[in-house]
């Protein structure tokens, strides 16, 4: 369908190196849209873009610090310069450190917050006068299971991503005369590097996952590229501020 068409649109993902975000590119990617990978780790990069040029797609790598505002402008400056366009942001980089509530340091804490939350903000930030000059803009945010639910190992995790939802309702309010739409994305249990490690830490977790998920399965990274394309295509213009749950089902399940 012509509304799904993102055909000469550029794209920024964070951390879309790999895991979902690499999953998200690839469906913006297929729908049409030239991506800009913004991220730390260089050689994962590398690994990403030379697998989207050689399906035929624009691509590049921008290095970023996405707790930084300075570098996170700084990155939307090269895209611009680069690509001439910003249509689309999907706010992917993320982190988290699984301890306890009382063993957190201010150190951990600011270090999950600063990349979940304000790197969020920052970047949206940045684009947002491209995108207002545009008359036109797609921000997706991605938030978590635990922008609803709590677990005894992430707080500042789930106070991050439950920040996202809050901070995407807020920016959809204020941006909406601009044409600029911005929702975000709930992933439930996907099957990435992050989550792998939670299944090494926390006994059992395979198991209780696929029994909780009505789809009875783990999520993958492509699970996620057709939400991410609704909502940043023109399908998704009177849609804003919502948060869509992408779980096999997970939160639906009492």
């Amino acid at each position: 369908m012509k509304s799904f068409d993102l055909t000469g649109r550029v794209a920024i993902v964070t951390g879309g190196n790999g895991g979902i975000g690499l999953g998200m590119a690839r469906g913006l990617a297929q729908a049409g849209a030239a991506v800009a990978i913004a991220a730390r780790d260089e050689r994962k990069a590398q690994k990403a873009v030379k697998e989207l040029s050689d399906a035929g797609v624009r691509c590049q790598f921008y290095p970023v610090q996405i707790s930084s505002r300075s570098a996170c402008l700084k990155m939307v400056e090269s895209v611009m310069a680069d690509f001439g366009r910003c249509d689309i942001l999907i706010n992917n980089s993320g982190t988290t450190i699984r301890k306890r509530p009382e063993q957190f340091s201010e150190a951990d804490w600011h270090e999950v917050l600063d990349v979940n939350l304000s790197g969020t903000m920052f970047c949206a930030q940045a684009v947002y006068p491209h995108m207002k000059a545009a008359g036109r803009g797609k921000i997706l945010n991605i938030g978590s299971m635990y922008s609803v639910f709590g677990a005894p190992l992430v707080a500042a995790y789930a106070a991050s991503k439950g920040g996202v939802v809050q901070l995407t309702r807020s920016l959809a309010a204020a941006w909406a005369p601009d044409n600029i739409q911005v929702n975000a994305i709930l992933p439930g249990w996907i099957n990435t590097d992050l989550t792998r490690g939670a299944r090494e830490q926390i006994q059992g977790l395979d198991a209780i996952v696929v029994s909780r998920t009505p789809a009875g399965r783990w999520g993958e990274p492509d699970d996620l590229a057709g939400a991410a394309v609704f909502l940043c295509s023109s399908a998704s213009d009177y849609v804003t501020g919502v948060s869509l749950a992408v779980d096999g089902g997970y939160s639906a399940r009492g």
